[in-house]
């Protein structure tokens, strides 16, 4: 379920880059295009600008003298239709029907013309020379730029996509690269729980230097703690091995057990009983957590609640000021064990009362 969730969410991921890069690529051909139109309108408006001032300077006839400032249009696919003193002129015969109309309007003007698959782009001039008012109108066929544009937006697409495939890639391998050391950590955690290897070494980086030393620690932790029980248990078992034998030995014989021998057995058997209450109130004291940090007020009142119940007939008395430093640089395994102890002789020879007072400061634990 985890792994189809995740799929899922990559899937979304994806739609929404791929979404963001079709946007941007049909932007970008928007405003390419945009672009050449604006920078082929203001060109076209200063050739028109350089016609008439051609115009209002020659003394030849208005046709003859704006063909020759026309021979440079033919050549760059421009044309013109000039309608000046009643008679209309121009350069393409064929465009002269099609653009009339546009001579009958007024304003200076950039304007789109169509025709079939040819798109053309025309700047209307209107200007007097004379006395007498004209109209000249300056094209470019902009569909050689059209396909230009459609040209070098497709490859600008085709790059960008090849980049944006070599960035995943890289940012993969990046990626795959960085999450190597964790694939070593899960492997060595395997190893470690198959008893292959006690502690974890691994180059890492820095950020993980601190999770593997934590590990490494609670591993010795661990090891220390195991070391702690094994020798509990071999010096339990020491002390209890030659009053039991004594004990097997006793009941095994033929003699009859009188009064003396009784005593002498209940006494081995009320001193094996002893070790074996101090054994597991010890591991009581201790307790299961660990931690680098002990906490005083939580710990030693529970160590305090503990051993009112045992010693019931004991009145046990804590003091230790919230003012003072709470958190000891100390294990709490070791903090309960060592309060367990004073607290666990002071519940045997106190006649009555116990008071345990804990002072706590940055480098001194007082009890």
């Amino acid at each position: 379920m985890r792994d189809l969730l995740g799929t899922y969410e990559k899937s979304g991921l994806g739609g929404v880059a791929l979404f963001v890069v079709v946007t941007t690529w049909l932007l970008h051909g928007i405003l390419l295009q945009n672009l050449a139109r604006d920078f082929l309108g203001e060109r076209l408006q200063r050739e028109a600008d350089h016609a008439v001032t051609q115009l209002e300077q020659g003394e030849a006839a208005v046709p003859a003298a704006l063909d020759s400032v026309s021979q440079g249009y033919q050549v760059f696919h421009h044309l013109y239709v000039l309608r000046f003193n009643g008679s209309v002129s121009a350069s393409d015969p064929q465009w002269q029907q099609q653009l009339a109309s546009l001579l009958d309007e007024s304003g200076d003007a950039l304007i789109d013309v169509n025709r079939g698959e040819q798109h053309m782009l025309v700047y209307r001039r209107h200007f007097e020379w004379q006395g007498t008012q004209g109209v000249l109108l300056v094209g470019e066929d902009f569909s050689q730029v059209e396909a230009g544009l459609a040209t070098l937006h497709w490859w600008v697409g085709g790059i960008a996509s090849a980049l944006l495939g070599m960035l995943i890639i890289l940012n993969m391998l990046a990626v795959n690269r960085g999450l190597k050391p964790l694939w070593q950590l899960r492997q060595q955690l395997e190893a470690l729980r198959a008893g292959k290897r006690d502690r974890l070494s691994l180059i890492a980086p820095s950020e993980l230097d601190e999770l593997v030393d934590q590990l490494n620690w609670f591993m010795d932790d661990i090891d220390l703690r195991l070391k702690r029980s094994r020798e509990s248990v071999a010096n339990l078992s020491h002390a209890l091995k030659t009053p039991l034998a004594a004990v097997t030995q006793v009941l095994r014989g033929n003699r009859p057990i009188d009064e003396t021998r009784r005593h002498k057995l209940l006494s081995r058997i009320e001193d094996i009983n002893a070790q074996l209450d101090a054994e597991l109130r010890r591991s009581r004291i201790a307790g299961p957590n660990a931690g680098r940090m002990a906490n005083v007020t939580r710990d030693s009142s529970r160590l305090i609640e503990m051993f009112r119940s045992l010693y019931p007939e004991r009145i046990f008395n804590l003091a230790h000021s919230a003012g003072e430093k709470d958190q000891v640089p100390i294990e709490a395994h070791d903090f309960s064990e060592i309060l367990g102890i004073v607290l666990d002789n002071a519940g045997k020879w106190a006649n009555r009362c116990v008071n345990c007072d804990i002072a706590a400061s940055a480098t001194t634990l007082t009890l």
